[in-house]
């Protein structure tokens, strides 16, 4: 998968729940919330109101996994 430029972070839930995923070129964080076929997906933000971003080194670990 080390292709591909998303890559899921965080996930809970089956049928309704939320995932987070991360851009591996910018670091931006997205929650992704979903409900049976509904779902919408917008940039996770801080307490300050700025997108939370992953630094690069900690993405390539995880997509190392």
């Amino acid at each position: 998968m080390k292709d591909h430029r998303f890559i899921k972070i965080y996930s809970q839930g089956k049928i309704e729940g939320c995932q987070i995923w991360a851009d591996k070129v910018t670091g931006v964080n997205y929650l992704f919330q979903y409900s049976g076929y509904a779902g919408g997906l917008t940039p996770l933000l801080d307490e300050n109101g700025k997108p939370v971003i992953t630094p690069k080194e900690e993405l390539e670990k995880l997509t190392d996994k």
